[in-house]
Formats: structure tokens, sequence, C-alpha cells
């Protein structure tokens, strides 16, 4: 299989794997499909659900994402996943966005077919929904899955 054929096998697999979480209702914190689930939760779930385990434990975090602070989303990103160029995100891949400039990322999705965001929303629960310009303009980073994460080796 082609390098390039593996990253479709994976993204395919990533977004599978996310729209089994459709309809999880919110939860800070949690990560349990069906259950309940943040943003960063389902991210997990994916990342479990891809390769059996998670690379690290997730810190405890305030559910006030907009407040200032390190970039840890980012940088977890950049240690566990491929970042790749904004534009270069295709479905499945992850994105990451911040409320407004000068603040950490604080929110996590996965680009689905059609220009649209699998994601957990506070009061709402994880949902397919389009990637409205609001959304677009607040991308700060993307990432792909790796096929054989350095982390399981």
């Amino acid at each position: 299989m082609s390098l390039e054929e593996e990253s479709a096998d994976i993204r395919s697999r990533a977004l599978a794997e996310a729209r089994l979480w459709l309809g999880t209702p919110y939860r800070h914190q949690a990560s349990c499909r069906g259950a309940g689930c943040d943003c960063l939760g389902l991210l997990r779930g994916v990342v479990r659900g891809l390769y059996g385990r998670e690379p690290e434990e997730a810190p405890d975090y305030a559910p006030d994402w907009s407040a200032a602070g390190r970039e840890e989303l980012r940088e977890a990103g950049r240690r566990w996943l491929e970042e790749i160029a904004i534009e270069a995100a295709l479905p499945g891949d992850v994105l990451l966005f911040r409320w407004r400039d000068g603040v950490p990322a604080r929110h996590v999705g996965l680009l689905a077919d059609g220009q649209k965001l699998i994601h957990a929303y506070e009061r709402v629960g994880v949902i397919e929904s389009p990637l409205v310009p609001a959304w677009r303009r607040r991308i700060s980073n993307a990432f792909r899955f790796p096929e054989e994460p350095s982390w399981q080796l």
C-alpha cells in the first residue's frame, strides 16, 4: 500500500470511528461513547478506536477553555499526530480552533466530508455540523493521524 493509500485509509477509519460517537452527550473531561465526552474526549476516543490506547493520560483542565495559557492542545498534537498545513486538511484530519486571537487553541474536531466538522459541543453533544466561515477563521492547526504512531513501537 502506498503512503497516499495508507493516509486515506487511516483518515477513513478515523471518520468512521468519530461517527460512532454522534449523539453522545457533552460531559466535561469525559471520554465514553454514548455516555458523555467533550471535544478532547471525542478525540481521545477516536485515538483509542484507531490504536487501542491513548499515548498519554489527559491532564485535568478547566471548563473555561477561553483562558490564556500554554498551547497544551497544540503541543500534544505535535507530540502524537502529524502536523499538516491547514489548507492541506482532508476529511478525517484533526482541526484545532482558538476562540479568539491571542489565546491557545481550546477546541478540537475532525474534518468530515462536505466541509463539515465532527465535534463535541457544550450543551449539544457530539454532532456533525457545517464548517461555516465563523469556524473556519478560528482554525489554528491541522493534524493527520499517523499510520504507525511512534508511541506504539
